[in-house]
């Protein structure tokens, strides 16, 4: 019975490890798909915070607004298209930070009416719609000076812009650094649009380098008022590819839940059911005598006398623990000085015959066999003669 369930435990060791093994990938995978889905979720949105005029952060624009309020200048926070839309008026400066979630139609729409427009963080679609067809040109390299006549820009006087655009057409462009230039202006009679990377100028921890709040205040400050509107995910109005669901007919979902349940029927009817091995009769009867000569002759074909020697331990182990009173647990290091200390013999010796010594031929093996039947012979003589009462086990005395 013990040796069944040490089978059972035995077989049920790979499969426990096998499921465990399974189930880590199945989580490692879902982990992997679910941050690769935020890392792509988090590359199509704005930034949270990034020139935000009421974020106190490195990176928002508090500081700026703070001092266009500080000029007399009204700044109006707007957080969705509609507050932008009803906020901005003929004379207002509408001032727009990452335009993503919004469709041509839409940036056109909310910019239509605005006296004066400045793009925060312009993509090559604003510049494209807004800034007579200019474009990104690179990275700037480091202060530069005005470089243009604009009366903004010259008072501000030198700043380091991040990325410098290429102007084209009626465009004007200062702060000429690299391939382009800081600030792209297209005035229209009395209206203006301006572009510039204000990631690199206008954030509270770079306001106050170089020229860059001047600049600010004089592009921002134009009108007495300003409409600060930072485009949400929800203002989307683009048009979304149709989904696989929406693709497919409709009777596909419900052959697909079908043959997922004729499988999983299949599987628990024809599936092996895991569970305690149980001990059943052999058809066929094998004298222990007949196995012994069997794995002798492999051992001997095989030429393996070490592990014929283990072999021989192993059997001779348990037989000795029996004979000294000790139990299954006891390790070959304990039986062995067990021994040595019935039969008052050294313990070296006795650990080299059933540990130690290394059997390289036949006749090492034979003499090995053969000092393991006296080393037992010897302890069950003793044990008889204790047992008969013809000899009385040593004691230490008082």
């Amino acid at each position: 019975m013990t040796a069944a369930r040490t089978a059972a435990r035995t077989a049920a060791a790979p499969r426990r490890r096998a499921v465990a093994g399974w189930t880590a990938i199945g989580a490692a995978l879902l982990v992997v798909g679910a941050v690769a889905a935020a890392i792509g979720g988090i590359a199509q949105m704005p930034a949270a915070g990034l020139l935000d005029p009421q974020s106190a952060t490195p990176d928002g624009g508090r500081a700026l607004a703070r001092i266009l309020e500080g000029h007399g200048v009204a700044v109006t926070v707007a957080r969705d298209r509609a507050a932008a839309e009803d906020a901005v008026t003929s004379a207002s400066t509408l001032v727009l930070t990452d335009t993503a979630p919004l469709s041509d139609e839409a940036l056109a729409a909310v910019t239509g009416t605005a006296a004066d427009v400045v793009l925060l963080e312009p993509r090559s679609r604003d510049l494209r719609l807004l800034l007579a067809r200019s474009g990104p040109a690179g990275i700037g390299e480091g202060a530069a000076p005005p470089g243009c006549g604009l009366a903004e820009a010259v008072r501000a006087g030198e700043v380091s812009p991040g990325t410098v655009f290429r102007a084209v057409g009626d465009a004007v462009g200062c702060y000429p650094s690299g391939d382009g230039h800081g600030l792209l202006v297209l005035e229209t009679g009395d209206r203006r649009i301006a572009a510039l990377d204000a990631t690199a100028l206008l954030t509270n921890e770079l306001l106050a380098r170089d020229g860059n709040a001047a600049l600010g205040v004089n592009l921002l400050g134009r009108r007495s008022h300003v409409v600060w509107y930072l485009p949400a995910l929800q203002d989307s109005d683009l048009a979304t590819a149709p989904t696989v669901g929406e693709l497919t007919p409709d009777w596909v979902t419900p052959a697909i839940a079908l043959l997922a349940g004729a499988a999983l029927a299949a599987a628990v009817w024809r599936g092996r059911r895991f569970g305690p091995l149980v001990a059943e009769t052999l058809p066929v009867s094998v004298r222990a005598g007949e196995t012994t000569v069997g794995r002798a002759q492999l051992y001997a074909r095989a030429g393996d006398a070490g592990h014929a020697a283990d072999q021989l331990r192993i059997a001779a182990l348990d037989r000795l623990a029996r004979l000294v009173g000790l139990g299954p647990a006891a390790s070959a290091r304990e039986v062995s000085d067990a021994v040595a200390v019935h039969l008052s013999a050294d313990p070296g010796a006795v650990a080299g015959v059933l540990l130690d010594a290394v059997p390289r031929t036949d006749r090492e093996l034979v003499d090995l066999a053969a000092r393991l039947r006296d080393l037992e012979d010897a302890l069950a003589s003793k044990s008889d003669a204790i047992v008969t009462g013809t000899l009385r086990p040593e004691r230490n005395t008082p």
